[in-house]
């Protein structure tokens, strides 16, 4: 071989498109464009079969359920683990589920399902977790000394420790929300490629906060970006909250905790343009508001239609539901995902 002739290098995988669609309704939604492979989903509002996911929560402000449904590509396989983790995936993508009974109390129960979805991950071969749901019931209720989202938090904590995983930089996108009753719930979406994670730089990064907020911090990221095939990225926002630095702020004030909520995702989004050639803007966002209170809805959606009028003005819309919020002084939270065309820089 001359030193001028060409090394040819192996072929890139072409990433399988991960695409997700908003729908009315329970019934089973047609794949976006260029994706014909059901994932999975949450469904609002209603009772769900699999591999759908029902979210246990009641809708505000709206008569009917909506459901976000995920899409691969190509052939799908089913699966499911010992610990009760159920999956599907395509070549490239997994969402999964996994309820668990609290037998042994609330950390128990996080370290239980953490470590089944590690397992299962481990399985299929998808290491890096991308976003995760939690639904966890009484989230703010007292018990042995502990408020309880500090004992899932302890749980959650350890199962990273346990499994090698990153429990500071590197952690997932996600939202632990609180429920009425119920076993722990857990979704999640896990890829075969590295993803970037997010930080606002007005708010100490979770995983950071000082032992007030409990003796294990929460392990997530403030969002997560994504390669998602086709030329395209996905942006997955954890629950974001009115927290300036680590402090709760605007305490009994509903509305202003709304602006300041609106004024992290922007910093969130701002943040995620800087690492990608995305022009990511509220509009982009499919976005679930919770609410504490339900006599507070037309107060949080009026002052959302104010201080960030794009947000769900796309067709995916809003999804308003009555929930607790991790801090039992915070009283609005919203999350969400997005799509837009660009790369990672």
């Amino acid at each position: 071989m001359t030193a001028t002739a060409a090394i040819d290098a192996p072929p890139r995988h072409v990433l399988h498109a991960l695409s997700s669609r908003r729908t009315p309704g329970a019934s089973r939604a047609a794949g976006a464009p260029g994706s014909d492979a059901l994932l999975g989903g949450l469904l609002y509002g209603s009772a769900a079969e699999p591999p759908i996911a029902g979210v246990p929560l009641p809708l505000l402000g709206a008569s009917k359920p909506v459901q976000d449904v995920w899409f691969g590509q190509g052939a799908v396989t089913a699966g499911a683990n010992a610990q009760g983790v159920q999956w599907l995936h395509d070549a490239d993508w997994l969402f999964g589920s996994v309820d668990v009974a609290e037998t042994a109390g609330l950390e128990a129960a996080a370290g239980h399902a953490y470590a089944g979805l590690f397992d299962a991950l481990r399985t299929t071969g998808f290491p890096h977790l991308l976003r995760v749901w939690n639904y966890l019931p009484r989230i703010n209720e007292e018990g042995a000394a502990m408020e309880r989202y500090k004992r899932f938090n302890a749980g959650r904590q350890q199962a990273f420790l346990d499994a090698g995983e990153q429990v500071f930089e590197g952690s997932p996108a996600a939202c632990a929300i609180g429920t009425a009753s119920g076993p722990l719930r857990m979704r999640f979406l896990a890829g075969r490629r590295a993803v970037r994670h997010v930080e606002n730089p007005r708010q100490v990064s979770a995983y950071r906060y000082p032992q007030r907020y409990g003796p294990r911090a929460p392990t997530f990221s403030r969002a997560a970006l994504a390669e998602s095939g086709a030329g395209r990225l996905g942006l997955f926002v954890s629950g974001t909250a009115s927290i300036v630095g680590h402090e709760s702020v605007h305490i009994g004030d509903v509305r202003a905790q709304v602006r300041e909520t609106v004024a992290n995702l922007q910093a969130v989004l701002d943040t995620a343009r800087g690492q990608s050639s995305a022009r990511w803007s509220l509009h982009d966002l499919h976005a679930v508001v919770y609410v504490r209170h339900a006599r507070d809805h037309a107060a949080v959606a009026d002052e959302l239609a104010r201080a960030a009028p794009e947000l769900g003005c796309d067709a995916a819309g809003l999804v308003f539901l009555h929930a607790d919020i991790c801090r039992r002084e915070l009283d609005v939270e919203i999350e969400g995902h997005a799509w837009a065309e660009g790369e990672l820089v």
